[in-house]
């Protein structure tokens, strides 16, 4: 694994926002993974109410800033068509059922983050390669439904206790 000296100097400040707050442990909600998307740490109630709003199309750019993915990559895994993110870039505003779906994309990246010690590198190449224990799926494929995303979110919280099976 990279040393974190190395990690941290190519990293966003939303990355390096989110690494502080896993060093610490001041998390302030269950929501750490909002900060991803540029998000400050909100309550359930406020965020549930985001969502509902539709959430600025900036925040779905964002995050592939801070996850160095391409935003039509971000987009194909909050299931969002190209035509589609044309329009909400448009727009300026996704979706309340996109934004239910980019949120899960930050929430499984986010997981994988914690796994890898704030290494975001490392969680993307292991987001994106076939794993044994989701019997040979690709865990950003799986975690394009909810449930999918669910059985990632498990298998990383087995090996975080050591389980590897």
């Amino acid at each position: 694994m990279p040393s974190t000296k190395a990690t941290t100097e190519h990293a966003s400040p939303d990355i390096k926002v989110f690494r502080e707050k896993l060093r610490t442990g001041k998390r302030g909600s269950d929501h750490l993974y909002i900060i991803l998307l540029g998000m400050k740490t909100l309550e359930t109630d406020k965020l549930l109410k985001q969502i509902e709003k539709g959430l600025p199309f900036r925040m779905l750019e964002r995050l592939g800033r801070n996850l160095e993915l391409p935003i039509g990559r971000v987009a194909e895994l909050a299931q969002i068509r190209n035509r589609t993110l044309q329009r909400r870039k448009e727009a300026g505003r996704l979706q309340p059922d996109e934004s239910d779906r980019l949120l899960r994309v930050s929430r499984v990246f986010a997981k994988a983050i914690e796994l890898f010690e704030g290494d975001h590198r490392a969680a993307g190449r292991w987001l994106s390669e076939p794993q044994r224990a989701l019997g040979g799926a690709v865990p950003l494929t799986l975690a394009k439904s909810e449930l999918g995303a669910l059985e990632v979110e498990r298998l990383i919280g087995r090996m975080e206790h050591g389980v590897f099976s």
